[in-house]
């Protein structure tokens, strides 16, 4: 992460959303709540039930297939379900091969999960849609897959659920061949250049379509107003189409049954939004990055029905804030990088039901908390890189119903930690910026539920963290930029066995304290950069003791 004084998001997320670490091509974005969800895919009995203590007969012997997989040459007079199973663990172990694959023909598999997935291309496909009518689910993303082999699908006539983001190499013409398949429900071709109006077109075929993923598709402008006819589609996400205009908006409003509607980051105006009004079903809205005025807030007013509202990097202040006192449904309100003060969020006092609040890089400071104290349904609030003080900080000790709180800003201390002690239902702490000292960490151990925790002020040193090894719910834990924090940290840690991220970048660990990390089985990231360690013994560490470490910094 980035130095103490000055992280901002940009830190932790790349232009695409995705958390740094992660797959560059095919990956759940770090902001999920303003995102939609994942286009549904049927759930796999591949994987063992959790809490179960051993394999079963069934997983030791797909386990074993996994592993003899060269000898077997076709799966298709086993059982459906077990044909599924075996695939899926191959998948999981990327086991999968153009070879082994053929022992899949005509399975009649229901769900094929290759996202991302390597070598995936036309031929695949050959065998995917040899299961005909059984199958109901296809990932290609990230795929060599072209419009021939995307036509092959055509026979998949109950085909619902069809995903195939970042395939640089599908065009209009796919789409036409795929027109017929008018069971899908779920459609997602995220960051295609080469989709345009055209292709939308042939979209409106889909009249069952529930679920459409178009962002960061960058010629659809136009196309929208094929789509009239999708009576039934409920979640559009156009984020990031910045050819997206105010016209495109008004050929959506005749979608009203539309619930969700994602047009971030697009060249949408007012009067844009003012298209929208007659959209009564709509519960989430995310107009992140458009250029907006106060006059939205009229439009955005007469959606009642509206439970998530992100105007982050709207450009918005507090004149015209009074429009949202109307949202009484409100659950979760993003403000982030807005020009809102104190007394724009006088606004925000009849929103009884609004658990989650951003208010990041905004001039909102201490006095204004007092609007916020009446609000006792908030679980999460994000005051980083505002003007909050310590003395505010007291405004917020009766919300009581808080489980996330973000005070990224180094004009928080001890004596602001120490105020919150009351917040006992925390189980993420942000204070990555705030200059925390060893004895501000005692303030911890009110905290016993907490999951995720950052502290990352330089202040923190082998002593402060005694007061966090106790914490044993802990499953993130950054104390990165901690300079003066020694191989003893490793060993206060080791007892914290849930943990699943760990930084302790910038620190004084060397190699000899790795030994304490060989408890920790359920770590999956670690992050020393500019650590004594080197890169041979964090490999030896991860190959012998820690089987679930994916990501490693530096490797």
């Amino acid at each position: 992460m980035g130095g103490v004084c000055s992280r901002k998001r940009g830190n932790q997320v790349n232009e695409e959303g995705v958390r740094v670490g992660a797959s560059r091509r095919y990956s759940k974005n770090g902001s999920s709540k303003w995102l939609l969800g994942t286009p549904y895919f049927r759930t796999s009995s591949a994987f063992q039930p959790e809490g179960c203590s051993c394999p079963s007969l069934m997983e030791l012997c797909i386990q074993k297939i996994r592993q003899d997989i060269d000898k077997y040459g076709s799966f298709s007079s086993l059982p459906r379900d077990i044909s599924q199973q075996i695939f899926d663990e191959l998948v999981l172990y990327h086991c999968l091969t153009d070879v082994s694959l053929e022992a899949f023909r005509d399975c009649a598999l229901q769900d094929i999960c290759l996202g991302d997935y390597p070598g995936v291309d036309d031929n695949w496909v050959d065998v995917i849609s040899s299961q005909g009518s059984s199958l109901l689910s296809v990932d290609l993303s990230g795929s060599d897959v072209t419009d021939s082999g995307l036509s092959l699908l055509r026979s998949c006539s109950n085909l619902q659920a069809l995903t195939f983001n970042y395939c640089e190499n599908i065009s209009d013409n796919g789409l036409r061949r795929i027109s017929g398949l008018s069971n899908l429900a779920s459609v997602s071709i995220r960051r295609s250049h080469a989709i345009t109006a055209e292709g939308v077109r042939s979209l409106s075929s889909l009249v069952n379509l529930l679920e459409l993923d178009l962002e960061r598709c960058s010629q659809i402008h136009g196309g929208f107003s094929h789509l009239k006819g999708l009576k039934k589609l409920k979640t559009l996400n156009i984020r990031y189409c910045k050819c997206i205009t105010d016209s495109d908006l008004k050929a959506l409003s005749e979608l009203t049954s539309l619930r969700e509607l994602q047009i971030s980051c697009s060249s949408v105006t007012d009067i844009g939004v003012s298209h929208l009004k007659g959209l009564q079903n709509l519960i989430l809205l995310n107009l992140e990055g458009c250029q907006l005025t106060a006059a939205c807030l009229d439009s955005i007013s007469a959606l009642v029905a509206l439970s998530y509202l992100n105007l982050s990097r709207c450009g918005l202040s507090d004149n015209g804030c009074d429009k949202l006192s109307g949202l009484s449904k409100l659950e979760s309100l993003n403000l982030d990088s807005c020009r809102i003060r104190d007394e724009g969020l006088a606004n925000l006092t009849g929103l009884l039901q609004l658990k989650h609040l951003e208010l990041s890089d905004t001039e909102v400071g201490s006095h204004g908390l007092r609007y916020l104290t009446g609000l006792k349904n908030l679980e999460s609030i994000n005051l980083s890189f505002t003007m909050i003080t310590d003395t505010g900080l007291k405004k917020l000790s009766g919300l009581t119903s808080l489980k996330s709180l973000n005070l990224d800003a180094r004009q928080i201390t001890d004596v602001g930690l120490a105020a919150l002690t009351s917040l006992t239902g925390l189980t993420h702490l942000d204070l990555f910026g705030a200059r925390i000292s060893d004895a501000g960490t005692q303030f911890l151990r009110h905290f016993k539920n907490l999951q995720s925790l950052e502290i990352c002020s330089g202040g923190v040193t082998d002593a402060g963290v005694k007061n966090i090894k106790d914490l044993s719910s802990l499953t993130l834990l950054n104390l990165s930029q901690n300079s003066s924090l020694t191989d003893k940290t490793l060993q206060l840690v080791s007892g914290l066995t849930a943990l699943v991220s760990l930084n302790v970048s910038n620190s004084r660990i060397t190699n000899a304290g790795l030994q304490y990390l060989m408890p920790l089985k359920n770590l999956r990231s670690l992050s020393l950069e500019s650590c004594r360690v080197s890169a041979a013994e964090i490999k030896k560490l991860q190959s012998t003791a820690l089987p679930n470490l994916v990501t490693v910094r530096p490797e």
